[in-house]
């Protein structure tokens, strides 16, 4: 199944090819576009499915994310596993109600985060730092895409970060087509 992804990815056009700066900060001549790619249905669905197997074994009570990207898979996986979620903002808002997250983390609750592309880990790193500082348990990491950088490999080591797909294998499938 992790293959027809990469393939209704491509079909999308989630896989460009340029000059571009992602937002790490790095240039890459590769963008993987799962926000784009999550506005259609089929592709969502099948993101929030192969999440929802990937994380079958893992015991926790909510799922957390960063905005944006990672939003709409967030909440599609929590439908189709009937927990609720946590959205962490980039930067604490000033206005309305305040705050740097939309729902709650209470002392003790068990999460797995979710990202849509992994490249230095910083985001995802953030929401788990977050999570944890605000009393709750971080028992997975996963994300769409890892473009398996450098400090990825670090960030297995400390918690358990499983991804449907890597940047190599999504390129080689649209090599083939």
């Amino acid at each position: 199944m992790v293959k027809s992804l990469a393939e209704m990815l491509i079909k999308v056009k989630a896989l460009k090819f340029g000059d571009f700066i992602l937002s790490s900060g790095k240039r890459s001549n590769v963008y993987v576009d799962i926000k784009t790619a999550c506005t259609y249905p089929d592709v969502l669905k099948t993101i929030a499915k192969e999440i929802s197997k990937l994380i079958s074994d893992v015991e926790f009570d909510k799922i957390a994310c960063i905005e944006l990207g990672a939003v709409p898979i967030a909440v599609a996986v929590a439908i189709e596993l009937g927990k609720p979620y946590v959205i962490f903002r980039k930067e604490k808002k000033g206005y309305g109600l305040g705050g740097d997250r939309i729902g709650e983390v209470k002392k003790g609750e068990r999460f797995v985060i979710i990202e849509d592309v992994v490249t230095t880990g910083k985001s995802i790193t953030s929401v788990a730092k977050r999570v944890e500082e605000s009393g709750g348990i971080v028992k997975c990491l996963v994300t769409v895409v890892d473009r398996e950088e450098a400090s990825i490999p670090n960030l297995r080591s400390l918690i358990k970060l499983s991804d449907l797909l890597k940047l190599k294998d999504f390129i080689n499938s649209s090599e083939s087509n």
